[in-house]
């Protein structure tokens, strides 16, 4: 078998999706994205295909190599993205071919379920209980929010008092029946991290993630050595390199690579083990479509210490398109009960609706992410 083609197509709400095809007729489905960088992404997974155009697809581990070894410049998260998409499509296409799921290729499962949690809210806090019953009544009981607006560098108590406040209704109005984690989004310094965490305490949030930048997490150690929250942190590192930095520092008590990003399955597996080393759990970050999620799956469900998982449905970036829209088996998706189950149909378990998909490329998505500036007029972290 060899590859004789690479497609993708561009659509909403802000994902990228890539067919991989073969002389046999058995093609693979990736999700190689950056979001608000579709377009960039898009020309380094064409770039790659001219490396990859003839190659034996069942070679997964050589293609990896190659993909990244022989690029002088490498790492980041645009190339890091292409390598993922191109990677999640070649275990797709090796499951395919094999007659069997992802999962019995990685050694069979070691569990048959996820526990899945679901996003309330916009981009800025505010009564989020309303969201909350909602998605109560479709068997959630596990939700992340945002955990403050925009902080400048060192803000005032009002401010930090105004983010604490929205945590501590939500704990007062549905007590122990949910967990939720709070993401600081990088918005936080890490002074105001420090305030942040303290203050939050008595709300027993499930995790805060990122509250600081990737690149200060030299201060997941410090802000985890004066508090008794967990700290969730990679959704914007790309390798096992940058995690070995993260997990040799210590404090970090959940890792979240994501397979859109952090160089697809082969790559993330990786990752898992090494966190699992250092005691450290796995909460794959996911935001993004179905084939995202089920690589994910894949992962989760071959990885101890895998422990929950995040995943798209109702999220507030899904304009025009939702997580199942392009799925010819939404069933196999089904949350009804709080949990994600294990896929079982062959390679990743995901049926694409490839006429859905060329239907909606035709229309022109450019998602961007949104420019925020504090009141003195300075950029801050969205």
């Amino acid at each position: 078998m060899k590859i004789t083609a690479l497609k993708t197509f561009r659509v909403l709400p802000r994902w990228l999706f890539v067919k991989v095809e073969t002389d046999e007729g058995v093609c693979g489905w990736g999700e190689p994205v950056v979001e608000g960088h579709a377009k960039t992404v898009e020309a380094a997974v064409h770039e790659i295909g001219d490396y990859i155009t003839g190659k034996d697809p069942s070679r997964i581990n050589d293609i990896w190599n190659m993909l990244y070894r022989t690029r002088f410049y490498r790492g980041g998260p645009v190339m890091m993205s292409a390598i993922a998409g191109i990677d999640q499509a070649l275990w797709d296409i090796k499951g395919k071919a094999l007659g069997v799921n992802v999962t019995e290729l990685l050694g069979g499962r070691c569990r048959d379920k996820i526990k899945a949690y679901s996003w309330v809210g916009g981009d800025r806090p505010s009564d989020v209980a309303e969201g909350i019953r909602k998605l109560q009544k479709i068997g959630f009981d596990t939700f992340k929010l945002n955990g403050c607006e925009d902080l400048a560098f060192i803000d005032t108590h009002k401010k930090v008092e105004h983010s604490i406040a929205i945590a501590k209704e939500i704990r007062d109005t549905f007590g122990d029946d949910i967990e939720f984690a709070l993401d600081f989004h990088g918005r936080v310094t890490a002074p105001m991290a420090k305030v942040m965490m303290k203050e939050l305490e008595p709300c027993r949030p499930l995790f805060i993630e990122e509250p600081v930048l990737a690149e200060n997490c030299e201060y997941y150690r410090i802000l985890a050595d004066e508090s008794s929250l967990l700290i969730a942190a990679g959704e914007r590192m790309y390798s096992r390199w940058d995690f070995r930095r993260v997990l040799e520092g210590r404090g970090v008590s959940i890792l979240q690579p994501d397979l859109s990003h952090a160089g697809g399955i082969t790559e993330c597996l990786k990752i898992a083990s090494m966190a699992e080393a250092y005691d450290v759990a796995l909460a794959p970050h996911c935001p993004l479509g179905p084939v995202a999620l089920a690589s994910c799956l894949a992962v989760d469900m071959v990885c101890y210490n895998a422990a929950i998982q995040e995943q798209s449905m109702g999220i507030h970036y899904n304009q025009g398109a939702e997580l199942l829209t392009y799925v010819k088996n939404p069933e196999d998706f089904d949350m009804s009960d709080g949990w994600l189950h294990a896929l079982t149909k062959p390679g990743l378990g995901v049926e694409i609706n490839e006429e859905a998909l060329i239907k909606a490329s035709k229309q022109d998505v450019s998602w961007h992410n949104p420019v925020w500036r504090h009141p003195d007029g300075s950029v801050s972290e969205w």
